[in-house]
């Protein structure tokens, strides 16, 4: 019997690097090679089958090393499959359109997510899952370990050290997966430096720098300008701070993308102060650094933020407000992805964010008719943890209304994470939120997926919070009550229209729906008057001229 090599990879490894070398040349010094190189780069590292990982974040993109995979021969490089957690790029799609990439696993799509669909029912693209974050870095460590890795630093060193800036994000758990079980790490930069801030990647785990000829795009995704923030979204936040957050006395939390939360933000220092609540809630977040946060903030509602990612223009709040950020000696932020979707699973008593479908079990899905746009990090923030082990008031409050009326191994004691989907009933081109079936169903079956693309599964759902009130689902006692409070609170939907009336106003009677006067919230206060600030220009003068919001946002 022969001796089994136990170095393949270690043996593939060393293959790449010395073609790399050859094909290079004179042009590689060191780790380094001109931004024109990296053509040649790629096709000398790559084979048919690869696993890549093309680092696409919710923010920051390795743009220049996507354009450079898509000008690959995809006669020599071919059948790729693809681990990224965001496909925000056009060349993320085109890699597929080309024949450069077969197979796909990520976790978000967004504005490529129409596109997706029509490649995915067209047999262009196999997707293997939509992940949440967390769960596509942790298959990195397991099964989907990446064969090359295509990231983005803000800067090197000539050693190839790598500072990698405020969004940080997926860089850590990429490239830590890749180099420590042989595969080949290659990093664009913005710029190479003599002495870096700080070094958030060691050189020793990077194999290739490339200077690339512009700066990384990075998206100012969680900026939200208050002057586009309704009356109605005022009422929804309204509700949310007096019959959720006061009412469990939340004090560690996530929110979702959206104006939704944005108008909870600010009204904190307004209508959160008026009723007493401040150092009782909303001190403790995994939040990116939210301009909507500010006026909070300043007010002193808010002792500590981590974040997944930053926000286009906030460096220099950030970096006067260390108290509050996670930020490195060189007063730049500190985010990382990974551990922030870890916080909001485990740390946090409550997550509130937002869906396009919600159906009557309370599933609910961004994965519509036509469009893909996966689920990011919402399946981890919207869960129950069940391996959570340490209690909080908030936790052990919506455990114990869980446990109400059950028996037996149910009545356990342990807490329930708060899960709230905010969504006014109506979207979009007067779209219906609440839908009798997602269309999740139908895009499984159209794209061969074996599980629906559910985002956030109506049996984690504790509360839903339209414009007609809160519907608390820990209350229902079966499926029947629970489909009628989804319907109690979805307005004139059609779902809403079909309630049993009689039905709705009996859970309203246990509390189990609350309409806006029963919170003791009266509609006729909610003007956009309440909000901290009403716009771009406020939210600047509120943080002391710190906050230079991309220009996009400027219209003074």
């Amino acid at each position: 019997m022969s001796a089994r090599d136990w170095d393949q990879r270690g043996a593939r490894r060393r293959a790449r690097l010395a073609a790399a070398a050859d094909a290079l040349g004179g042009r590689l010094q060191g780790r380094h090679l001109p931004a024109e190189a990296a053509e040649d780069l790629l096709a000398a590292v790559l084979r048919p089958g690869d696993r890549v990982c093309l680092e696409g974040n919710n923010q920051k993109q390795a743009d220049f090393l996507a354009r450079t995979l898509a000008a690959q021969d995809p006669a020599q490089v071919h059948d790729l499959h693809m681990v990224q957690s965001v496909l925000a790029l056009p060349e993320h799609l085109d890699l597929f359109e080309c024949g450069i990439a077969s197979r796909l696993d990520f976790s978000f799509s967004g504005p490529q997510g129409a596109r997706l669909a029509r490649l995915a029912a067209g047999g262009r693209i196999a997707i293997g899952a939509i992940h949440t974050y967390l769960e596509l870095f942790s298959r990195y460590f397991v099964d989907l370990t990446p064969d090359v890795a295509l990231v983005c630093a803000q800067a090197a060193d000539a050693q190839g050290n790598l500072y990698t800036g405020p969004n940080t994000e997926d860089t850590p758990a990429i490239v830590e997966a890749t180099a420590f079980r042989g595969g080949l790490v290659i990093a664009q930069v913005n710029e190479v430096v003599e002495r870096l801030p700080r070094v958030d990647i060691p050189a020793d785990w990077v194999d290739f720098v490339v200077p690339a000829p512009t700066p990384a795009i990075v998206e100012p995704l969680f900026t939200r300008d208050p002057a586009q923030i309704s009356e109605v979204q005022v009422l929804m936040a309204m509700m949310a701070i007096k019959g959720l957050y006061a009412e469990y006395g939340v004090q560690r939390l996530n929110h979702g993308i959206g104006f939704d939360t944005a108008a909870i933000e600010l009204l904190l220092p307004t209508y959160g102060a008026s009723l007493g609540l401040q150092g009782r809630i909303c001190r403790h977040w995994a939040l990116n650094p939210h301009p909507a946060l500010i006026p909070a903030i300043e007010a002193g509602w808010v002792e500590s933020i981590h974040s997944f990612g930053s926000e286009v223009g906030m460096e220099d709040y950030i970096r006067a407000r260390p108290d509050v950020f996670f930020t490195g000696a060189d007063g730049s932020l500190r985010s990382n992805r990974a551990f922030s979707q870890a916080a909001g699973h485990y740390a946090c008593d409550l997550f509130i964010g937002s869906t396009l479908q919600m159906d009557l079990a309370a599933n609910s899905s961004t994965a519509t008719a036509g469009r893909i746009a996966g689920f990011g990090g919402a399946p981890n923030m919207g869960a129950d943890a069940r391996g959570r082990r340490h209690a909080s008031p908030a936790w052990l409050k919506a455990g114990a209304q869980a446990r109400a009326g059950r028996s037996g191994a149910a009545a356990t004691p342990r807490g329930t994470k708060l899960v709230v989907q905010m969504v006014e009933t109506f979207r979009e081109h007067m779209q219906p939120a609440f839908v009798e079936h997602l269309d999740a169903w139908a895009l499984a079956e159209q794209a061969r997926m074996p599980l629906p693309p559910i985002m956030v599964y109506g049996e984690d759902v504790t509360h839903i919070l339209t414009e007609e009130g809160i519907a608390n689902l820990l209350l229902v006692r079966n499926d029947e009550e629970r489909e009628q409070a989804v319907r109690g609170v979805a307005g004139y939907t059609p779902v809403g229209l079909a309630r049993d009336r009689r039905m709705v106003e009996n859970l309203r009677d246990r509390g189990v729906i609350q309409r806006p006067e029963d919170l003791g919230v009266d509609p006729r206060l909610a003007t956009r008057n309440l909000l901290a600030a009403r716009s771009m220009r406020e939210l600047v003068e509120a943080s002391g001229g710190l906050y230079r919001p991309p220009a996009r946002f400027r219209n003074w």
